[in-house]
C-alpha cells in the first residue's frame, strides 16, 4: 500500500496515477459498448414509467433494470477477463450506476410511489460526495473506487425500485412486493450514507495529513 493509498469500508480513495499507456486511449471494448448501452437505456427506461404508465411499460421497466444490474456485473467480468479496464470505463460504469438510481428515483416519486423526503434524503447523501470529492481533488487525490460497502448499497436500491414499481400495482403480489421494496430502500439508504460518513472520516484523515 502506497501512502497516497488507504482501504476503508466503503471507498478506497487513490492517487490520479494513469492508467497503463496500452489501456489509457482504449475506447472500442466490450465493456465500454456495454456500459454505453446501459447508459442509452436511461431514457427509455423514463419514457417506460413516466410516458407509458401501464402495468406492461412497468414490466418492462422492471426487465430493464434487472438487465442494467446484470450488465454492471458483466462489464467488470468482461474487463478483467480481457484485460480491457479503460479510464473511459472507469467513467462510464459508476455514472450508468448514478443515472440509474437518480432517474429510478425521481420517476418513483413523480408517480406517487414513495414520498419526495426520501428524495431528499439520497439527494443529500450525493451532494455530501461532490464536495468532498472536489475538496479532494484539489488536493491532489484522483478517482474513487467504490468497495463493498458502497456496491453493497447500491445493489440493495436497484432491488428495491422495481419491486416498489410492483408494489403499486392492483394485483395478489402487490402486498408482498412492496414490504419486500421497502425493506431493501431502509436497508440500502442506510448503507448509502454509511458509506459516505466512513469515506467523509477517511478524507478528513488525507486531508490533515498530505500538504495543500
Amino acid at each position: 500500500m502506497t501512502d497516497k493509498q488507504e482501504q476503508v469500508t466503503g471507498y478506497t480513495a487513490v492517487p490520479p496515477e494513469p492508467p497503463p499507456e496500452d489501456l489509457s486511449g482504449r475506447i472500442l471494448t466490450i465493456p465500454n459498448a456495454i456500459s454505453v448501452a446501459r447508459l442509452l437505456g436511461v431514457p427509455v427506461f423514463l419514457w417506460l414509467v413516466l410516458g407509458v404508465r401501464t402495468t406492461a411499460g412497468d414490466w418492462w421497466a422492471v426487465g430493464l433494470l434487472i438487465a442494467s444490474g446484470a450488465s454492471d456485473w458483466l462489464d467488470g467480468k468482461i474487463a478483467r477477463a480481457l484485460n480491457q479496464q479503460t479510464s473511459l470505463g472507469q467513467l462510464l460504469d459508476p455514472a450508468a450506476d448514478r443515472l440509474y438510481i437518480v432517474a429510478t428515483i425521481i420517476a418513483l416519486a413523480v408517480r406517487g410511489i414513495i414520498p419526495w423526503w426520501l428524495v431528499g434524503v439520497l439527494g443529500a447523501r450525493e451532494l455530501l460526495m461532490a464536495v468532498v470529492l472536489a475538496v479532494l481533488r484539489r488536493r491532489g487525490w484522483g478517482t474513487l473506487q467504490v468497495s463493498f460497502v458502497g456496491k453493497t448499497a447500491t445493489l440493495c436500491l436497484l432491488y428495491a425500485f422495481p419491486l416498489l414499481f410492483l408494489g403499486s400495482h392492483v394485483a395478489s403480489y402487490a402486498q408482498t412486493a412492496r414490504v419486500a421494496g421497502w425493506t431493501f430502500v431502509i436497508w440500502g439508504s442506510a448503507l448509502y450514507w454509511c458509506a459516505a460518513l466512513l469515506y467523509v472520516v477517511q478524507a478528513r484523515r488525507l486531508l490533515a495529513r498530505e500538504p495543500s
